[in-house]
């Protein structure tokens, strides 16, 4: 990381002109509209644990807001490619309720019959299934958009309508519970976190990839004669992220498992009770860690991929793309497949979280997922938008209602509340796109 710097062009990070701080972010390449994001996020935070006389900013709400977030960022990663490519989807949420009640019957009355009560693949075969489903139902959307010509708002609008009266038959109403033992390690709670050493480990090797992917984007930069960063910028830069990766576990780790549960522990493992209690660190939680590696995975695809590419290409221009022979009707089948296969993801979390499968699973969140997007920086307009703003969206929403909640808020204001942002969001999606031409 020690080599010279090139001269930076008029495409590069410039590194005279500018006061301090312009200075700074055109030698790190922050993006500044997502530190935006995290500006308003951290005084969203910290206006919320005044209001709430200092609860909002413990271990275990911050704990069990990154659970509560990551159902809606799974789905919003995938909101972001549909968005893109000047399409919506607004049934995200059906599907969600569908597929989750797919995978609760599979569990607790299909497959116990077939394999056996308590059998190990019944998790396995049950997710499987939903995925499938989920995969199957994104295909016939993006198939009848992309073949028949019917606008993607009108047909995902037929299918919030469709799967959530489909969620309904097939049980007749039924809530289905419970869940299978090892599927509910993907909802969280205390058996479904990975402990404190493990943490610990996990943050450790983050940072390494973090370190990693630096020096490599550095060697690339210079293999092709690219602008390079200062060398102090590439420093600031992964000090910043370990730093955040680190935090963010010793937060983790300082949520402990409630004493009754502890004391369980203690009792079918023969651990005698210390005096002061027993104190069992939950760690990351699984379902959180599931939706980073969905981040990084459409990340990888929406950067490095040439499918990433086409749907890019495919929002700036449809005509052009169509001229430079990319098969436009069959990405967008690939894209409304890959949303109902993150659904039926998102659907596995969100049953396992409440080791049941309901009729009103999923409601609204296609509201929720759609404002994570946008907020995250993805224009309606198309052929722009990334994954880790559509994530960081993700959270800002679940916040607002996290805080509320706290706060004793009725649920119809918060839904005002929710809209309110949504627009004004929109808006300033208009006002920066306006600024950039």
């Amino acid at each position: 990381m020690a080599d010279t710097v090139h001269t930076t062009t008029s495409s590069g990070p410039k590194q005279t002109g500018g006061n301090l701080v312009a200075r700074f972010f055109r030698a790190t390449e922050i993006d500044t509209r997502l530190l935006g994001m995290v500006g308003a996020l951290l005084i969203i935070w910290i206006g919320f644990h005044f209001l709430t006389g200092g609860l909002f900013l413990t271990p275990r709400n911050l704990w069990n807001l990154s659970v509560q977030t990551a159902s809606v960022a799974v789905m919003a990663t995938g909101m972001v490619l549909v968005i893109v490519t000047r399409n919506i989807d607004l049934s995200v949420g059906s599907i969600l309720g569908f597929t989750g009640m797919i995978m609760g019957v599979l569990q607790a009355r299909l497959l116990p019959e077939l394999l056996g009560f308590n059998h190990p693949a019944i998790w396995i075969a049950a997710l499987a299934g939903g995925l499938i489903v989920g995969a199957l139902i994104g295909m016939l959307h993006g198939l009848i958009i992309a073949f028949l010509g019917v606008p993607s708002f009108i047909v995902t609008l037929g299918g919030l309508l469709v799967w959530r009266g489909a969620t309904w038959f097939v049980t007749s109403g039924q809530t289905v519970a419970p869940m299978d033992a090892n599927f509910r390690l993907m909802g969280g709670g205390a058996e479904g976190s990975i402990g404190a050493t493990w943490s610990w480990i996990v943050g450790v090797l983050a940072c390494l990839a973090i370190v990693v992917a630096i020096i490599n984007a550095r060697h690339q930069r210079k293999r092709f004669s690219f602008p390079r960063r200062p060398i102090w910028a590439e420093y600031v830069l992964g000090a910043l992220g370990c730093a955040i990766v680190l935090g963010s576990v010793s937060i983790a780790n300082d949520y402990y498992w409630p004493v009754n549960i502890a004391r369980r522990y203690a009792q079918a493992n023969n651990i005698e009770w210390p005096e002061g209690g027993l104190f069992i660190s939950h760690g990351i939680a699984i379902p959180v860690l599931i939706a980073i590696a969905v981040g990084i995975v459409m990340t990888f695809i929406a950067t490095r991929l040439r499918f990433g590419r086409y749907v890019f290409a495919i929002g700036g221009n449809p005509e052009a793309a169509e001229l430079a022979g990319i098969k436009t009707r069959w990405v967008t089948v690939k894209i409304f497949m890959l949303m109902g296969t993150l659904c039926a993801i998102a659907a596995a979390i969100s049953t396992a979280r409440l080791n049941a499968a309901t009729n009103a699973q999923g409601e609204l969140d296609e509201l929720y997922t759609i404002a994570a997007a946008v907020i995250g920086g993805t224009s309606l307009a198309g052929g722009m938008g990334t994954i880790a703003g559509a994530m960081l969206g993700a959270l800002v929403m679940q916040s607002l209602q996290s805080g509320m909640v706290l706060l004793g808020i009725d649920t119809p204001f918060q839904r005002i509340v929710v809209g309110m942002v949504l627009v004004i969001a929109v808006w300033l999606d208009t006002v920066y796109r306006a600024r950039a031409k």
